[in-house]
């Protein structure tokens, strides 16, 4: 279990002797943070359909990502390692690269409905062939999470939404996806792949860029 020293950063200590919230800092890591993912941690995370990844940059910029898959996207391997999938994208790389670069991750999983959340940190390295990769068709690399801390977060904030439906661009069992809207773009054609620009032929041919903020607006991503 990491210290509160060890936890805090020194501009996070600044604040919380500012705003008079060290003693109550200090508790909150001596109960709920973690250097592992406990027993009664798994059973939430293994029942997410997505979560949010947080990155750095080797420059130190950040980004944030929505994470979306099958429910299970995130597998706890063991306390201390969990994985999860890299799924086709708009060809950035954002995410991927960063950890590639700076290996740094935070992933928020939470739960909208009940609410609840759960974070977890910790060092994370990418792989085109790591045996675990067969758990999820249709995905390019597998991500390995060394954990570092894992905790619950306080739910009072959490806006309750109700999920509808799961996306239809998770691959399914054998990889396959829809063709996205996005793909279908005049201006992006030069860009795609062979493969790709041939799905767009079969899907109807091109779009403009205002039709395809058309189908966003009404939902047809």
């Amino acid at each position: 279990m990491p210290t509160a020293d060890e936890f805090y950063t020194s501009a996070q200590r600044d604040l919380q002797a500012r705003f008079g919230t060290a003693k109550l800092a200090d508790t909150v890591v001596a109960a709920i943070v973690r250097d592992e993912i406990e027993d009664p941690h798994v059973p939430f995370i293994e029942s997410r359909d997505f979560f949010f990844l947080s990155t750095v940059s080797a420059d130190g910029e950040p980004t944030v990502s929505y994470k979306g898959g099958p429910v299970g996207i995130v597998k706890v391997l063991d306390p201390h390692t969990l994985v999860f999938p890299s799924y086709d994208g708009n060809g950035m790389f954002k995410s991927m690269g960063n950890i590639k670069a700076a290996a740094k991750v935070g992933l928020l999983f939470i739960d909208m409905e009940t609410p609840n959340r759960i974070r977890v940190q910790g060092t994370a390295s990418l792989s085109e062939d790591d045996p675990e990769l067969a758990r999820y068709p249709g995905a390019n690399m597998l991500v390995r999470v060394d954990v570092t801390s894992c905790f619950l977060n306080c739910a009072r904030y959490i806006h309750k939404h109700k999920r509808i439906s799961a996306s239809p661009y998770v691959p399914d069992d054998k990889g396959a996806q829809p063709h996205p809207s996005w793909k279908r773009i005049d201006m992006v054609q030069d860009s795609l792949p062979e493969d790709a620009r041939a799905r767009t032929a079969a899907e109807g041919g091109t779009i403009t860029m205002d039709d395809y903020a058309e189908k966003l607006m009404a939902g047809e991503s």
